[in-house]
């Protein structure tokens, strides 16, 4: 009956769309749930801390239960409360078929907590249930809570899954309160320019928190955690190593078994020592009894990575993500390895999927961008991002100053760069988009001076800069990260015997089979440092290696940056470059209006040292980052 409709496009339209969502209904699993923020009903805002910590702990119980698809905190914190929800669309969105939604009002010594089962694809309230009582009650009414919906959902529920649930997480509330808060932090640590002072605060709320209950093992684990991260994003330093192990002994002592506890040790042993082995056997473990945890799946894809299977990477990473739909830095880690292996149209789409629920994301919008530059050497659509959140968000500016730093060394322009790394602030930059490696200030305003013709000016700075990496060489002995950084700054300097030495030693220090990511960055920089110390041979050896690996050097970045602008004209690196360069006619086209773009700055750059003294020539001919025009 419908035929004479069947080639209107509008029709066709309906079709697809219903087909759509059938097809994604048939998809969804039975027993599956999101857990949404409740509602704080009491009238201090403070206790909003409270009840985030009272739904995470029904979330938490749910995803101890192996017949149960119930999706990660981060996802589901997306949806807060105060606005309508359509939870059929939030069902779709993050594939579940029944939601809970629910209130928490804290009045003095009495709580009341409400929660409701609700089908999403039918909008049928399932069950609900109020209570009132006593506040120190209020964890047995979270068990309450999750027991019965799993009976709801005739979820299998093992006794080790029961006990689990029954347990309470500690009995002081000001202490869950302090631990509550630092979740809260952490879970948004990693997506502002607040990140470095929001994981010290969570660090020392959690420390509150256990000094208050000496026993609570929870409050080790995100401790544990926390301090992990610590050490590995912000301060590569042996006394944070310390302290993220002295709080995995203490959760160990309380509960050796507990599958956080194994969780927690992968996590030191991974970021903490490097030992991947012993990292996934300890997520195998604690997969037994956390199988709705992401964390299982995300941090194995990050070791897979790391051991240099991709494949293997990219599944877990994949499967992380139907726990966790909407969690951004999945999402980001995903289109990252597909960036090292140079699948930049997976890596685009893979930034697609975030930008479809996080359309103003300042971060994924840059990357998008980040990806023409780095597959077919143009930096305008990364221009033309960054000139818009500078207009419309220019507080956001400083995540992603790394990015706007980037773009201005590929366009040549040393005043954006200036700008970018003011905007940056007291954090450390890096010259690609893997950021194992970070550099100082100091030795940014040295590229930077360097890359303006200022050679005086870049000195000084790299001279600077040198003091500093020394200390961190003398602090972190055997890291390569630190001795490649001091390598490039020998280079920088003239100091050719030295330059090499610290380079070759980080590469002996990383070799592949102990981190395939970090290991092919070490020999990245070791070419680099051999073209600015006039070592071409060499250079060219290194560059050959590195792109017949995964890696994050790519066409558009030896192309354009002036990094490499000492091995220009060379025919062995003019060969590399040509061998990543896209095959399509237009990215062809895009290449020669860079190729203009990078004669006229290296044009200028030569116009400035002819007007520099002989000593300064010189000094530019012979070393460092010194072709860097």
């Amino acid at each position: 009956m419908f035929d004479p409709l069947r080639n209107d496009p509008r029709f066709q339209e309906l079709v697809a769309t219903v087909d759509t969502a059938l097809s994604t209904q048939a998809k969804i699993p039975e027993k599956s749930i999101a857990v949404l923020p409740f509602e704080n009903r009491s009238s201090d805002p403070e206790n909003a801390f409270f009840t985030d910590g009272v739904q995470d702990e029904i979330l938490t119980d749910l995803a101890r239960i192996a017949d149960l698809k119930v999706i990660s905190r981060t996802s589901v914190m997306q949806y807060k409360t105060g606005a309508k929800r359509n939870l059929r669309q939030i069902g779709n969105e993050l594939g579940v078929a029944h939601v809970v939604e629910g209130g928490v009002q804290r009045v003095g010594n009495r709580v009341r907590v409400n929660a409701q089962l609700i089908d999403a694809r039918t909008d049928a309230h399932l069950w609900a249930q109020t209570y009132d009582r006593d506040l120190a009650d209020v964890f047995a009414i979270q068990s309450e809570i999750a027991k019965t919906i799993a009976d709801q959902l005739e979820a299998n529920l093992s006794p080790s899954e029961k006990s689990a649930i029954e347990q309470p997480p500690t009995t002081d509330i000001t202490a869950f309160n302090l631990y509550s808060h630092a979740k809260n932090l952490f879970l948004t640590a990693f997506a502002g320019a607040t990140g470095r002072s929001d994981l010290l605060q969570a660090a020392d709320l959690l420390k509150q928190a256990v000094a208050r209950d000496p026993q609570f093992f929870q409050a080790y684990c995100q401790l544990a955690f926390t301090e992990i991260n610590i050490y590995g994003v912000l301060d590569h330093n042996p006394e944070n190593l310390a302290q993220a192990e002295a709080a995995l002994q203490s959760a160990a002592r309380f509960r050796p078994d507990a599958g956080e506890t194994h969780l927690a040790r992968a996590r030191n042993l991974y970021w903490g020592y490097l030992d991947y082995d012993g990292a996934l056997r300890e997520l195998e473990i604690a997969r037994q009894s956390l199988p709705g945890a992401d964390w299982i799946f995300s941090l194995k894809g990050y070791i897979e990575r790391r051991q240099g299977r991709w494949e293997e990477c990219i599944r877990d990473l994949e499967r992380a993500t139907e726990l966790d739909p909407r969690n951004v830095l999945t999402l980001q880690q995903l289109a990252q390895t597909y960036e090292q292996l140079r699948r930049y149209a997976e890596q685009k789409s893979t930034f697609e999927r975030i930008l479809a629920f996080e359309p103003n994301d300042p971060v994924t919008n840059s990357a998008h961008a980040f990806v023409e530059l780095d597959s077919k050497a143009d930096t305008r659509p990364l221009h033309e991002v960054i000139d818009s959140i500078r207009d419309k968000n220019p507080a956001a500016m400083s995540s992603v100053a790394d990015t706007w730093l980037l773009c201005a060394f590929a366009e040549r322009d040393a005043a954006a760069a200036k700008s970018a790394l003011i905007a940056l602030g007291e954090n450390s930059a890096s010259l690609g988009p893997i950021v194992d490696v970070r550099f100082s200030r100091p030795l940014m305003e040295g590229f930077i001076a360097r890359m303006a013709g200022d050679d005086a000016k870049a000195r000084s700075a790299f001279t600077a800069a040198r003091t500093d990496a020394e200390k961190t060489v003398q602090a972190q002995l055997n890291y390569a990260p630190a001795l490649c950084v001091l390598g490039l700054i020998e280079a920088s300097l003239g100091h050719q015997e030295e330059a090499l030495r610290e380079g070759r030693r980080a590469v002996e220090l990383c070799p592949t089979k102990k981190d395939a990511v970090l290991s092919v960055a070490m020999v990245k920089y070791l070419a680099m440092i051999a073209a600015w110390v006039g070592e071409k041979d060499l250079a060219c050896e290194q560059l050959a290696i590195v792109i017949r690996k995964p890696g994050d050097l790519s066409y558009g970045q030896l192309k354009l940056m002036p990094f490499w602008d000492p091995l220009r004209g060379d025919s062995r690196f003019e060969k590399i470059v040509a061998s990543l360069a896209p095959k399509d006619q237009e990215a062809i086209k895009t290449a020669g209006v860079s190729d203009k773009r990078l004669r006229l700055a290296a044009a200028t750059s030569r116009s400035a040292r002819r007007s520099s003294t002989p000593d300064q020539r010189s000094v530019s001919r012979d070393r460092a980052g010194a072709q860097q025009r």
